[in-house]
């Protein structure tokens, strides 16, 4: 159904995409990919910091529920946004754990989305170390602890 509702995105953008389909720990995954792998008209769907994809994934999880009667958790990539996103938080997670680990009571991180806090928390619980999400939305960040 998520592909469905893309597909016709697509067609009405008059953009070229694929859907690939998958899950990711019980969770589904939707990304939309081009040949070749540039993305380069795809970008339009994800938006400066991503807050296009972020519409889109919401919009396309209501398209299901919809359809469906039930919430979905799927989660939108698109020309692999989401996937290099978490390889740059990754890192700034692992430079926080480091100050953490160094001495410093906790870390307080920029303001993210919920999927980029999602990224932190979990690289943060797997150093065995503590992490809140602390404010109100659009400011809402993460904070670093030794717990």
């Amino acid at each position: 159904m998520a592909a469905d509702y893309l597909e016709e995105l697509l067609d009405i953008a008059d953009l070229d995409g694929d859907i690939d389909l998958s899950i990711d720990h019980g969770r589904a995954s939707v990304e939309i990919v081009t040949e070749g792998g540039s993305g380069r008209g795809l970008k339009r769907l994800v938006g400066e910091d991503g807050e296009v994809l972020d519409a889109l994934q919401e919009l396309t999880r209501l398209a299901v529920q919809a359809r469906t009667g039930e919430r979905s958790r799927l989660m939108l990539d698109i020309a692999g946004h989401r996937r290099r996103r978490k390889v740059e938080l990754t890192a700034v997670a692992e430079n926080a754990i480091a100050k953490v680990q160094g001495g410093a009571k906790t870390v307080a991180l920029e303001p993210m989305n919920p999927f980029e806090r999602k990224v932190v928390h979990d690289v943060v619980a797997a150093a065995g170390l503590m992490s809140d999400s602390e404010g109100v939305e659009p400011n809402r960040h993460v904070v670093i602890s030794a717990g």
